[in-house]
């Protein structure tokens, strides 16, 4: 008996409407810079097999500090080699994406610690079932192109993040974002998951069902078990961005293009390892920058700056994908002005930016609490910010001059045979303008709460078949026996 759902259609955020920060010229300096700092200043590696690849490949490497210094001429060979375009895989081809610049692809928020449980509405640390939750819902939201673990499984230890994978790849049919890191001999069992999916090491480089993201350390660092796990996706083709975070005023030079800088140099010495050893391997450019409040110490990730759009340049500058670009996250603790200000701000930036992924759906303060209803309220958002950059199309009917005449001055339009066919072919928001069974307003997190329980209990994907799932809890068991060997 077929019990699954069917998974809706995804939609993407056309980026026709692409706009340009910097000019050429302005752009060439913010690059030269990167090279300058790649060269002179040099970046951290603690990594006896990063710091080989580099000295065998003419970088300047301090074996004794583990800093080293990339020549330009070094840089710009290695990131030649770097794909364009690449296609990240979903488990039916329908859901794969392209990575080309033409669109912009919308991804849920990772990874957070928290979530406010839906039964107690309280907060609690997370675990896998609520990773396998969201990737569920997930599922079912057309404005999700591809499934971030959204929070993290708290109870599994080391090898959480194989779990948090497991839990994207069996609850969607959508790309999962499923690698990150993780101590290097737990690395290889995302590839091998992977290849379970993909049916094959053939079939998982062509269209590969998981991404990854290797976060740098800022400033001018690289973590030690990020960049060797990095190195094994990349061998493996499995796409993966190198993230930078800079906070200007702490990690980052208190100046937008300073903190890009910065961001950029981590980014493209990572990017150039990956091209070093293993040419052609599919990484995509991130830079994440936030501002240290000066009252506080604390973190503001939101900042009214052009500082996301500028990244995507830099990324496509260096003819590589991006991931970046606006976001609908929120540094709010809870949902209120504050996060529907944010969300709208940043959301509204994504077809003007351009970035191939982006979006950050679904969490608040600061990526770290999991509101089960806010990634509806995020999905309504994208809806309204996709009517309005898409591309529109002129069609002279539809100005309906006949049906202008035929009502004339002081008519009305109600009785209309063209209001009655045309009336829904409109977008309604399916959180706004609610109304109970008294006919007054509803409260859109309440709507959206309802929505999300109605989904979380009615949708349930195309499960892999039972051999691929006995497959995959092989390989979690076997990590799971290695995470408890390194020592928790």
């Amino acid at each position: 008996m077929n019990t699954h759902s069917e998974t809706p259609d995804i939609f993407s955020i056309s980026s026709h409407q692409k706009i340009d920060i910097l000019s050429p010229s302005e752009l060439e300096t913010l690059q030269n810079a990167t090279l300058e700092i790649l060269s002179d200043v040099g970046i951290y590696f603690p990594s006896k097999k990063a710091l080989k690849i580099f000295a065998d490949n003419g970088a300047n490497v301090n074996w004794e500090t583990e800093i080293v210094r990339i020549p330009s001429d070094l840089v710009k060979k290695a990131m030649a080699t770097a794909p364009r375009s690449f296609t990240l895989g979903g488990r039916e081809e329908r859901f794969d994406l392209t990575l080309d610049g033409k669109t912009s692809y919308l991804t849920t928020d990772g990874c957070g610690v928290h979530v406010v449980d839906l039964e107690t509405r309280e907060q609690r640390a997370s675990q896998k079932a609520d990773v396998a939750m969201m990737a569920r819902v997930s599922d079912a939201l057309p404005a999700v192109s591809f499934f971030w673990p959204m929070v993290s499984a708290q109870d599994f230890g080391k090898a959480a993040p194989l779990h948090e994978c497991h839990a994207g790849l069996t609850n969607t049919l959508k790309h999962v974002r499923g690698g990150t890191t993780v101590h290097p001999k737990l690395a290889s069992s995302i590839v091998d998951m992977a290849t379970v999916v993909s049916g094959s090491e053939e079939e998982r480089r062509k269209r590969p069902p998981v991404c990854a993201n290797i976060c740098t350390i800022a400033p001018l660092a690289q973590d030690a078990h990020g960049i060797e796990t990095a190195l094994i996706y990349a061998e493996a083709g499995i796409p993966q961005s190198l993230m930078a975070m800079p906070t200007m005023g702490s990690t980052a030079p208190a100046s937008v293009l300073g903190a890009l800088a910065v961001g950029d140099a981590e980014s493209v010495s990572a990017m150039v390892l990956m091209q070093l050893a293993h040419p052609g391997a599919p990484v995509f450019h991130s830079i994440i920058t936030s501002l240290m409040n000066p009252r506080t110490g604390g973190y503001i990730g939101d900042v009214p700056l052009p500082v996301s759009l500028i990244a995507v340049q830099l990324a496509h500058a260096w003819n590589v994908p991006s991931l970046g670009g606006g976001s609908f996250s929120s540094d709010a603790p809870d949902i209120g002005w504050q996060s529907a200000l944010e969300s709208a701000f940043g959301s509204v930036q994504i077809p003007l930016a351009g970035g191939e992924l982006c979006g950050y759906m679904g969490l608040m303060n600061s990526s770290m609490i999991l509101y089960p209803e806010q990634i509806i309220l995020d999905s309504a958002l994208a809806m309204d910010v996709y009517g309005t950059y898409k591309e529109f199309e002129f069609n002279e009917l539809d100005i309906s001059l006949d049906v202008i005449k035929s009502v004339g001055p002081r008519g009305h339009y109600l009785r209309e045979k063209h209001t009655r066919k045309h009336i829904r072919d409109f977008h309604y928001s399916p959180v706004l303008r609610q109304l109970d069974a008294s006919g007054n307003l509803r409260e859109p997190r309440e709507v959206a709460f309802e929505e999300f329980m109605k989904i979380y209990d009615t949708h349930h994907p195309e499960p892999l078949s039972d051999d691929k799932l006995k497959e995959m809890d092989q390989i979690l068991a076997a990590a799971d026996k290695t995470a408890k060997e390194l020592g928790e």
